[in-house]
């Protein structure tokens, strides 16, 4: 399972959906995941891929993580996994 599907993955879990359901144009509102479920989102995709997400959950607009939708998670994702290497 590649980089993108497993963050799909980690994503749909937190919004009780399909992976199907989710797509790189998603954002987290309309998944219905709150600040909450981006917070366990977080831990969860640092927790699968052993990188350090630099997101602040006090001030997420603040982060220099993007996380206005899917795409960008992904692509955060895997320049953090490029920058471990």
């Amino acid at each position: 399972m590649n980089i993108k599907d497993r963050v799909i993955r980690i994503i749909a879990e937190q919004a009780v959906l399909e992976p199907s359901d989710v797509t790189p144009d998603s954002t987290l509102e309309d998944l219905g995941i709150d600040s909450l479920g981006l917070v366990e989102s977080i831990f969860a995709i640092e927790e699968e891929f052993d990188i350090n997400v630099p997101f602040n959950a006090n001030e997420p607009s603040q982060s220099d993580f993007d996380i206005s939708n899917v795409a960008s998670i992904i692509s955060g994702v895997e320049a953090l996994i490029a920058q471990q290497k």
